[in-house]
């Protein structure tokens, strides 16, 4: 009995320990196991894209340009004088105790060149008496003006002045829809400010220039804050490279309210390289009046989609014309870019100067064809035209329209379209005096103008004019203070 319960418990005992020996092998004496978290690589961190790791860093973009953004300022004098017959009659003749009346304005500027060349928006210095320029450094300078063109609101001024740190340029074509960019200026009159944003839109028209068929609109759209005396200040890319030149907003108040415009870098460059070399912009032309394609205009001429530019009239004997181009032909590119908009087209062809060669792809009859075209001016040939000799009148003048001509009830005449310093500013001349005779000489295009005042002799000038609200004006000067 004994020995039976002996050999139980052995048994138990026995079944108990290999229980808790393959317990043991499966719970317990195993080889251990540690999951570690790797600290990441730091090398290859900074190899991913900037959008991968985080937010784009704008601090370098932002210390590089503000270097290069200048305020500009400019001066004005009220020249005008207003008689006063009462006063006159009492007192004598008030215009003698008459004194200018001077008005200050603001604006931004960007340094392109280390020996002093700004470009800035022509609305910023036209009409002024005094141009003077601000470093980032407090450095003040007197500026010359070297060359304006209201079709696009840019100029070109300069500043005598070395090693100055100019500011590179980028390329707004290979800009893409939600690209980070800064915008740098001085608004308010404060020094320099930079605000960041996204491109929202490109090849914008928001009917600004009034500067009739030549203006060129064709602005990138950000959401940068931008406010009065930003104007002609810099859009950089996130490398600190100029890609516009910040220009207009869109505001009821005056103030930033959500959107501003700027020229693209791409007709920047092209404008001021011919201010610089010609004095006057090199403006190329097809030759051809366009319309953008929208469902509309699709559906009444039987177009297979919404694309392109619409030629809705070819001029005659131009360049367009010469190659075969039609009436109805939809322009679909050029130089293998798409354009799908008149914006989009006119920056493209702003690009050019007269006499250059490009490929304009078009689709007729639903087929496609391809035309070599080589631009023309406005005037129907390839060649230059130079800065007139009037530039001591410091005015830019204009044809004047027939409603203007019946209005007035003339049959001739120039506009003055702006007015810098200049011999008919001294002359207390005002922006949309209509000149209709020089000395005995009608007036009918500029270039009557400039033969007029080549011929006179003594030096003495006899001006005939009227001005928009019908008032005849008569000026005399002489020459002989401009030889």
């Amino acid at each position: 009995m004994k020995a039976k319960m002996f050999f139980g418990r052995v048994l138990t005992a026995l079944f108990g320990g290999g229980i808790a020996i393959i317990l043991f092998v499966l719970f317990v004496d195993k080889e251990e196991k540690i999951i570690t978290i790797k600290e990441p690589n730091a090398i290859q961190l900074t190899s991913l894209p900037q959008n991968v790791t985080g937010q784009i860093d704008l601090t370098l973009a932002a210390e590089s340009s503000v270097k290069s953004v200048v305020h500009v300022k400019t001066l004005y004098t009220n020249e005008e004088y207003q008689s006063n017959p009462f006063y006159d009659f009492l007192f004598g003749n008030s215009k003698r105790d008459f004194k200018p009346q001077p008005s200050l304005g603001s604006g931004s500027g960007v340094i392109i060149s280390d020996d002093g060349y700004i470009v800035t928006n022509n609305h910023v210095v036209r009409g002024s008496n005094l141009i003077n320029v601000v470093l980032q450094d407090k450095r003040s300078y007197e500026a010359k003006l070297v060359g304006q063109d209201p079709y696009t609101d840019l100029a070109l001024i300069k500043i005598e002045e070395d090693d100055l740190p100019a500011m590179s340029f980028g390329n707004s074509d290979e800009l893409k829809l939600g690209e980070w960019v800064l915008a740098v200026g001085n608004p308010f009159n404060l020094t320099s400010t930079v605000t960041a944003g996204i491109i929202s839109a490109k090849a914008r028209n928001i009917g600004i220039m009034r500067e009739g068929s030549l203006s060129i609109e064709s602005f990138l759209q950000t959401d940068a804050a931008v406010n009065p005396g930003n104007s002609g200040g810099a859009l950089v890319d996130t490398k600190g490279r100029l890609v516009g030149i910040n220009t207009a907003i869109e505001s009821r108040t005056g103030s930033y309210s959500g959107y501003s415009f700027a020229i693209p870098v791409t007709i920047v460059k092209k404008v001021i390289t011919d201010l610089k070399e010609f004095g006057k912009v090199q403006r190329a032309v097809i030759g051809v009046v366009i319309q953008t394609v929208d469902a509309t205009l699709a559906e009444n001429n039987g177009l297979e989609k919404i694309e392109g530019v619409y030629i809705s009239g070819i001029t005659e004997d131009g360049a367009a014309e010469e190659v075969g181009m039609k009436k109805g032909d939809v322009i679909l590119e050029i130089n293998s870019t798409e354009v799908n908009s008149n914006a989009e087209l006119q920056e493209q062809v702003s690009k050019y100067r007269p006499g250059d060669e490009i490929e304009v792809l078009i689709k007729r009859d639903g087929k496609k064809k391809q035309f070599d075209v080589v631009l023309r001016n406005r005037l129907g040939n390839t060649e230059v035209i130079k800065s007139s000799d009037l530039a001591f009148l410091g005015a830019e003048f204009e044809p004047i329209s027939a409603k203007e001509k019946y209005r007035l009830q003339i049959n001739r005449g120039v506009k003055v379209k702006s007015l810098r310093s200049g011999k008919l500013k001294e002359e207390n001349i005002r922006e949309g005096f209509i000149i209709y005779k020089i000395n005995n000489t009608p007036i009918y295009k500029v270039k009557d103008i400039e033969e007029a005042l080549q011929s006179v002799k003594d030096g003495g000038v006899f001006i005939s004019g009227i001005y928009p609200d019908g008032s005849v004006k008569y000026y005399a000067f002489s020459l002989k203070d401009n030889e």
